[in-house]
């Protein structure tokens, strides 16, 4: 079957919609309040984590086209079951929950007097329905929630560009670039793109006509579209972040610069059309996550249709039960999660995008446990005392923007690669 331009937009739209979740809608205005003036440097570190690293890895599943089990195997059989296992629990403990919780108090809190619970009830019963549809995905995310998604942002983005406000806030950040490296990290699409690119391998393998190339094409053109769209979104939030934060509250929450900036921009519409914009990315990305850990649950109990749907239900209730804490809350507890497996993740990526002859088991090995052991103390700070750290820091190299495992990292790139050309 070839690859119809059809097809291609439906997935690249289905891509872009299971990435844009929650966090990709409150960080990047509140990122343009707090940067200003420096607001373009701030873009720039967050796209790096939030748009180019994660499509890389879509880029590397349309290479694999295999599970996320893949992505770690060459470091060896051990460590990928054990990365999964993180992985999945992580993603449908945080991110998937947060959805749930940005939807109630964005679109659901101001219209009517439930509490959060009987609203992440409600919304991880729907979550499942679409779950355990599961040949269907790609086409209702991609056909019919995201273009509605799109067309809202772009309204918002376009109206605030063409207004007649200006910079006129002080950035407050000392290392623009690397706070929004950080705020990136925030968006779980590094580990979203590991997830979500299985789902899309998976999703594929129903139709059975689909070679090989043609499914790696369709994957790699999909994740360039929907890299490109990121990038336009979140230029354009951030910016608008930028140009209106003298109007938002001195202490404004993520959520209420969002609504803040709706308002201003669409006015008495703009609740309501942001709500249904919230309610709709949340949705799409809690799908993406809960059906993506069925599939792995599913693959290591040989195919089980029975463990993928315990699977699912499982994750909705864990969604269920965290989902009903605020945002703010989710998002301090995911952080300290974030700083030990997202380095990790970003070198997996990276490795497996190269040729085989240069990403070799050996140096699976050694790149990866060097990144693990040197993000140890980007982890520990939210433990210990930060002054017992100082002495480490101070000897490895951006140790203290929380980059400390990049040098060591490249540096074993280097050295096991130069190593290998000598023994050839």
């Amino acid at each position: 079957m070839k690859k119809t331009k059809k097809e291609t937009l439906i997935t690249s739209f289905a891509l872009f919609s299971m990435f844009f979740g929650a966090g990709n809608l409150i960080f990047p205005p509140f990122l343009g309040k707090n940067a200003a003036d420096t607001w373009h440097w701030v873009a720039f570190g967050f796209f790096i984590t939030a748009v180019f690293i994660p499509i890389l890895g879509i880029l590397a599943h349309a290479r694999l086209q295999g599970t996320m089990y893949d992505f770690g195997k060459k470091v060896s059989p051990t460590f990928s079951f054990i990365y999964c296992f993180v992985v999945y629990v992580i993603s449908v403990a945080l991110p998937a929950p947060r959805t749930a919780s940005v939807t109630h108090e964005m679109a659901i809190q101001p219209y009517f007097e439930t509490d959060s619970l009987f609203t992440s009830s409600i919304y991880f019963a729907l979550v499942l329905a679409f779950v355990m549809n599961r040949s269907k995905i790609l086409t209702l995310i991609g056909r019919f929630l995201t273009p509605l998604i799109i067309v809202i942002l772009l309204s918002i983005i376009c109206i605030g560009i063409f207004s007649s406000n200006t910079i006129s806030t002080p950035t407050i950040f000392n290392t623009p670039f690397v706070s929004g490296l950080f705020e990136g990290y925030q968006t779980f699409d590094a580990i979203g793109a590991v997830v979500i690119g299985g789902v899309l391998v998976i999703s594929m393998n129903f139709n059975k006509n689909t070679s090989f190339q043609e499914k790696k094409e369709l994957i790699t053109t999909s994740g360039l579209i929907a890299g490109l769209g990121l990038l336009i979104i979140y230029a354009g939030l951030i910016y608008n972040g930028a140009i209106f934060g003298s109007t938002f509250p001195k202490e404004a929450s993520r959520s209420e610069i969002l609504s803040s900036l709706s308002s201003q921009t669409l006015g008495n519409i703009g609740t309501t059309l942001l709500s249904v914009l919230v309610a709709l990315a949340c949705f799409t990305t809690a799908v993406g996550i809960i059906t993506g850990t069925s599939d792995y649950f599913k693959s290591l109990f040989n195919n089980s249709e029975k463990a993928y749907t315990i699977t699912a239900i499982i994750g909705c209730v864990l969604g269920i039960v965290i989902g009903q804490f605020n945002v703010q809350f989710i998002v301090d507890i995911a952080f300290p999660a974030l700083m030990f497996i997202y380095p990790i993740t970003i070198i997996l990526i990276l490795l497996n995008l190269l040729p085989t002859k240069l990403a070799t088991p050996t140096m699976f090995k050694a790149v990866v446990l060097v990144t693990f052991v040197f993000s140890i103390p980007d982890f520990l700070q939210f433990f210990i005392d930060k002054e017992s750290l100082v002495r480490i820091q101070n000897i490895i190299p951006f140790s203290k923007d929380n980059l400390g495992w990049v040098l060591p990292a490249l540096l074993t790139f280097l050295v096991i690669r130069f190593s290998s050309k000598k023994e050839a």
